[in-house]
């Protein structure tokens, strides 16, 4: 949005004193986004003058068109200038720099000779001046709109400031010089005067009957005016300061009728139409294209409707996509001579959904879908009236209205809440003051704000907060950090998912995705049976190779395992993390309750009960060697030990106690495969995979996986802390001869619980199975310490002596002597 210093000049009293760039940094402090300040014309000097145009002499010779004209600049002798433009005859009237002119780019003018002529100054266009993108050729002018030889800078209102702005969609009142001005007062502390307010009392007498307005659907637009005019003279042109600034807005003069809509729409904000009433059949109505057709815009293209499109239809066709453009059959043309202007406050929406599904967005669009103020159709329109009768001879014939305007809701707001969103004191009197300087009136009794009409965004006691927020400044409101615990952060589990994936990629795992399909085929070929080959079967599955949802972590690895030693890899550890799906219950139909307002507790419940549980684990697969050979030692592969040491690794970082007990669960290889086990349930599996499936995927002999239940997992604290011992040490060595059916874990816990709270730790560092008649040697490493005193001889000794005593009375453990 382009605002022109000189235009806002009219309706704010602007000090001398205040620079351009203070009224930026006033904008800026209010909300607004000053991508520009433009300073339009310091770049270009006179002397520029208008001049006549007295004869032209062309020159053929040379191969693009070539004038030698002479122009009256009001001066005593002719003056001849060359012009390669053709737009222009003997007559009139243009603009001339004259030798000693500086023009934009550094282009300095100076007689010189030039095609065998001498010229001595430069005819100009708008892109020349700087003042228009528009090189359609020199700018022309009738003997009625300026005076030979006058000053063109002056004439032209080329010297000027211009700000581009950039305005949130929520700021459609902005879109305005009415809007733009009201904010630089507001921000500045200056005194503002609404152009509406002139435009109150402004009253035409009816000559005749008009073109009748009618809404269709009131949900689509609150109210319609529908002004005729005839008498209209086609060849009345746009009085210079009127296209000067609607070029200054970044738009270019089209005719007196157009340049007018747009110039109201640029002061007010109120989009506008004009249609040719004598193209009109019947009335005009406001409703839906109803059915698909072909429509022809102004732009030219023929477009298909939508029949939810909403229309500007006569009594047989439609006449312009409301809000977005007119059509071509309806438009203003140089025989136009009656006119009916149309002004409506349509819904934002409506309007939105037509720009987009034509893609199609206009300065019409762009300010309705934003929602403009409901009472400019009156307004807009009656100023439209008072400048199209003042600059031509057209005549107001009637008016006729539909509908009226909605306006927002009163709003009761509490001065307390203000303060205490804000983060600081603010006065109820200094609230009513900044809320009445946006617009609203305020009762100070009750507390009641009228929004103003043309903040339809003012609807709860925040969105007015955040205007005397805006008021103040935000620069004035002190930054305080929010109470820690309002921050977002990661929920215990998430941070325990983490932890795990962190801890396994530092081992060198690499992380993969699987999808988490299968199929019965795959199932039945790990071995799975029972509660743990039950799935769900997919509905629309993605392929029919696999329609059904996964049951295990590990299959997955596998077949990844698979493809990637089909391409060469041979030594590597991988894993994943996601959630498997078994079929621990019947499914019921989806419910979808009414959304409108929120579904009871009930159904709430009723639908998370409906959703099965999925199980979310973590597996690994390892695959190959973990060492190769070289000169330190010989190559060694993954074993299942490495499987059973990930998966303890897992349950010591999530800080929880297990126990280690056999197990035989597919896809495991018998005898071969550890249960983990916390608080009586299992919940990890590890160790070598199948003969047989390691062979149907081809991967390496003695292949080890390991499986870890993270959603089985009790709550634990991400971190325990411990104690540094500062005492010293004692260690002992233990030997025992036990039943080689006899775990080293069930002999470990035995000698913990005889050892007492004394014991620091328990290492099993040797096991011994050539005794012979099915026995087996443990030796296991206590630790023992105190942490007030250092342990003396028979103390750790009778400690000792306990924790063996309690493993030969539990499994017969004998000491080893040698």
């Amino acid at each position: 949005m382009r605002a022109p210093l000189s235009w806002i000049k009219e309706f704010v009293e602007i000090p001398a004193t205040v620079t351009a760039e203070q009224i930026s940094d006033g904008l800026i402090r209010v909300g607004f986004e000053v991508e520009e300040i433009i300073q339009q014309g310091a770049d270009l000097s006179g002397p520029l003058k208008f001049a006549k145009v007295l004869s032209i002499e062309e020159i053929t010779e040379f191969k693009k068109p070539i004038r030698y004209v002479g122009i009256d600049c009001g001066e005593s002798e002719t003056r001849y200038v060359i012009c390669g433009a053709t737009n222009f005859a003997v007559g009139d009237l243009v603009v001339a720099a004259l030798p000693g002119a500086v023009l934009p780019g550094d282009f300095a003018i100076g007689a010189r000779e030039t095609y065998g002529k001498t010229s001595n100054g430069m005819i100009c266009s708008a892109r020349e001046l700087g003042i228009s993108d528009e090189h359609a050729g020199i700018m022309v002018f009738a003997e009625y709109e300026v005076t030979i030889g006058a000053d063109a800078i002056e004439a032209l209102q080329i010297n000027d400031v211009i700000f581009d702005v950039a305005v949130n969609p929520d700021r459609g009142y902005a879109l305005s010089i009415r809007g733009i001005a009201r904010e630089v007062a507001a921000s500045l502390n200056l005194k503002f005067t609404d152009p509406v307010d002139a435009l109150r009392s402004l009253k035409f007498e009816e000559t005749g009957k008009g073109v009748s307005a009618k809404i269709a659907d009131t949900s689509t637009a609150s109210v319609f005016y529908l002004r005729t005019l005839s008498d209209f003279d086609p060849k009345a042109t746009t009085p210079i300061w009127m296209r000067r600034r609607i070029e200054k807005m970044g738009m270019r003069s089209i005719s007196l009728v157009v340049d007018v809509t747009n110039y109201v729409m640029l002061e007010l904000g109120q989009p506008l139409h004009a249609f040719d009433k004598a193209k009109i059949k019947g009335g005009l109505t406001i409703k839906r294209a109803g059915k698909a057709q072909k429509f022809k815009t102004l732009d030219g293209v023929e477009r298909i409707l939508d029949p939810e499109d909403l229309m500007v239809c006569d009594d047989e066709q439609p006449l312009a996509l409301a809000g977005t453009m007119g059509g071509l059959s309806s438009e203003i043309t140089e025989t136009t001579t009656d006119i009916a202007l149309e002004a409506v406050h349509f819904c934002p929406v409506c309007i939105a959904k037509n720009s987009r599904r034509h893609k199609l967005s206009s300065e019409a669009s762009r300010r309705l879908e934003r929602s403009v103020d409901p009472s400019l159709a009156q307004f807009a329109s009656a100023r439209f009236v008072q400048l199209l009768t003042a600059h031509s001879s057209a005549k107001h014939v009637a008016t006729v209205v539909d509908g009226e305007p909605i306006y927002a809701p009163l709003v009761t707001i509490d001065p307390a809440y203000v303060s205490k969103t804000l983060g600081f004191e603010i006065s109820a009197k200094q609230v009513a003051e900044l809320l009445r300087v946006v617009g609203c009136d305020v009762d100070e009794k009750s507390f009641t704000v009228d929004p103003p009409s043309w903040r339809a965004d003012l609807l709860t006691a925040a969105d007015l907060t955040e205007e005397v927020a805006r008021m103040i400044g935000y620069d004035k409101i002190p930054s305080v950090l929010p109470p820690r615990p309002l921050h977002a952060t990661l929920t215990p589990t998430q941070k325990r998912r983490r932890a795990v994936a962190t801890m396994l990629a530092s081992r060198g795992f690499a992380e993969v995705q699987t999808f988490p399909f299968t199929n019965q085929a795959t199932i039945d070929s790990m071995g799975f049976v029972g509660e743990r080959a039950s799935t769900y079967k997919v509905a629309n599955p993605m392929s029919e190779e696999f329609p059904l949802m996964r049951v295990h972590l590990v299959p997955g690895l596998i077949e990844v395992a698979q493809r990637n030693i089909s391409r060469g890899a041979k030594d590597f550890a991988i894993f994943e993390m996601g959630s498997i799906f078994r079929s621990s219950q019947k499914l019921v139909a989806a419910i979808s309750p009414d959304l409108s307002t929120r579904p009871a507790q009930k159904v709430i419940d009723e639908i998370f009960a409906s959703v099965p549980p999925q199980g979310y684990h973590v597996a690994g697969l390892l695959v190959g060697k973990i060492e190769n050979e070289n000169w330190q030692g010989k190559a060694r592969a993954y074993n299942w030990q490495d499987a059973i040491a990930y998966a303890q690794d897992i349950l010591a970082l999530c800080n929880l106690e297990w126990t280690v007990a056999r197990s035989d669960l597919a896809p495991w290889h018998p005898g071969r495969c550890a249960e983990l086990i916390v608080n009586g349930k299992a919940v990890a599996h590890a160790g070598e995979l199948h003969p047989r499936i390691v062979a149907a995927y081809g991967l390496p002999e003695r292949s080890v996986a390991f499986a870890v239940a993270l959603s089985a997992l009790p709550d634990s604290a991400l971190v325990r802390p411990t104690t540094v011992g500062t005492m010293p040490a004692a260690v002992q060595d233990v030997a025992l001869i036990v039943d080689s059916t006899v775990s080293a874990a069930d002999i470990e816990g035995a000698l913990r619980a005889g050892a007492g709270e004394l014991l620091e730790s328990i290492t099993l560092f040797d096991r011994y199975d050539k005794i012979g008649d099915g026995k087996i040697s443990l030796a296991f490493t206590l630790v023992f310490r105190a942490q007030d005193r250092t342990l003396t001889g028979e103390e750790v000794s009778v400690m000792r002596e306990a924790a063996t005593a309690v493993a030969a009375s539990k499994f017969g453990a004998v000491v080893r002597t040698a």
